[in-house]
């Protein structure tokens, strides 16, 4: 399945390097009700990252799920999330990916989280007010925060990514099930954070590597180039936008490989961005570490995560086959909110006269009754434009607003339906309508691989 947005492969990818210590957090841990075995939570899975409900001090919220963030962190403190309250608060500084310095947070303890039937009273969060942190308009619905590995820490996970549910068993309750068609990895965890070894294959070449589990990032693959292991890109690549962290922008480059196991499991010609050194300089403090993997891989299978036993079950599902797209139009778009657009409709009203024994109608007298009402529609902008790519060739610009493409004029789209309607095979042509500045433009361009087969 295409990535969807270029813009989101990175969204929700930070690895937080928190600059303080956590050794005097409280162990604090979810708990389900003592007749409960285990607890079924249905999620949204937009742009392969999974949004579960969360209560926080019982106000409903929306989280993403994120095995590569170590405690809870509240960005998108707009509308729902107002009336959340900050308590027991202190000032700290993080640091996440990006080259933009350091950002302000307060973190914040003592509170009610609630995630299904599992509660913790006494939950830590960071608070970030910064309004250009805020992944609603990457998603195009509401999102207000990340949880990582406080929730995993406390259950077995198992992730169904097909049927779009999380399933919480109690270590207790959770009995291992032989599976002939599953794979069981070990995991590792540096900073509560988990990794897996697994093989990437470039050039023909079977490359031991060390990667984190991130279920926060929605693209594939990233790799650290490192020529000696022979983990580079070759020549066969594209400079790329990759994503925002919490410290700023990222780029680097964009390929595909030839393969990646996962022990048995062989993900065939999987997308791999490589992100500029002075980004994978941010990562060094962990040994051996070679890159990451997302959403994009993580939804070909079932998981069951056990944190506490060290293991990761993975069994393929419908996903499997799915072909690993790039963005080729080179645009990347956001929601970027509603407007309200009075529209004028035609009440017809009619009245029949005649036998109703018989019911021959003797005559009708039809009467129309134009109405006018407001409706709200979203607002879909471009939100960046890759150099040289063929919407830029087109005219298209930064912040030109979408109004139609092809046939279909977007007042009832979401925002990955607007990103579909933009994928396709090399020699499609997109038509577009947009509006820049009041004056509605339109624009034709046809899709372009960057790559060579």
């Amino acid at each position: 399945m295409f990535a969807i947005l270029k813009i989101k492969t990175l969204i929700c990818s930070f690895i937080f390097a928190l600059l303080l210590s956590f050794s005097c957090f409280s162990q604090a841990s979810y708990k389900m009700n003592s007749d409960k075995k285990y607890s079924k939570i249905n999620f949204q899975l937009i742009n392969n990252l999974i949004v579960i409900p969360v209560e926080v001090n019982n106000i409903e919220l929306s989280f993403l799920l994120d095995t590569g963030v170590r405690k809870p962190i509240v960005f998108n403190f707009i509308k729902d999330s107002d009336s959340l309250k900050v308590i027991n608060t202190e000032k700290i500084y993080l640091k996440g990916l990006g080259n933009d310095g350091l950002v302000e947070a307060l973190k914040s303890s003592r509170n009610k989280f609630k995630i299904g039937d599992a509660v913790n009273y006494n939950q830590v969060f960071y608070a970030i007010f910064n309004s250009s942190i805020n992944f609603t308009p990457k998603l195009g619905i509401p999102v207000h925060g990340i949880i990582g590995f406080d929730f995993f820490k406390d259950f077995v996970v198992e992730i169904n990514y097909t049927k779009r549910f999380i399933k919480l068993t109690k270590h207790e309750n959770y009995k291992f099930k032989v599976c002939k068609k599953c794979e069981v990895l070990n995991l590792e965890f540096y900073n509560d954070k988990p990794y897996l070894n697994a093989q990437a294959i470039i050039e023909g070449k079977e490359i031991p590597v060390k990667l984190l589990i991130d279920s926060g990032s929605s693209d594939s693959l990233w790799l650290f180039e490192n020529n000696s292991l022979g983990i580079k890109a070759e020549d066969n690549y594209f400079k790329d936008f990759l994503g925002f962290g919490l410290s700023g922008s990222v780029y680097g480059k964009r390929t595909k490989i030839d393969a990646f196991k996962l022990n048995s499991f062989i993900v065939e010609n999987p997308k791999v961005a490589f992100p500029d050194s002075s980004i994978v300089a941010n990562f060094k403090n962990i040994k051996n570490r070679n890159g990451s993997f997302g959403g994009e891989i993580l939804k070909r299978f079932t998981t069951i995560i056990n944190y506490k036993n060290a293991k990761i079950i993975l069994k393929k599902n419908g996903n499997f086959k799915d072909p690993f797209e790039y963005n080729k139009s080179g645009i990347e778009i956001e929601h970027a909110g509603i407007k309200l657009v009075t529209e004028k409709e035609i009440d017809v009203v009619s009245n029949g006269y005649g036998d109703s024994k018989s019911k021959n109608v003797v005559r009708i007298d039809a009467i129309y009754s134009p109405k006018t009402k407001v409706v709200i529609k979203p607002i879909f902008n471009i939100a960046n434009i890759r150099p040289n790519s063929p919407a830029e060739k087109a005219g298209l610009r930064k912040g030109d607003v979408i109004i139609s493409v092809g046939a279909n004029n977007l007042s009832s789209s979401s925002l990955q339906e607007v990103v579909e309607k933009l994928q396709g095979k090399d020699g499609k042509r997109i038509n577009m309508v947009v509006e820049r500045y009041g004056i509605k433009i339109k624009a034709s361009f046809i899709l372009k691989s960057l790559l060579k087969n």
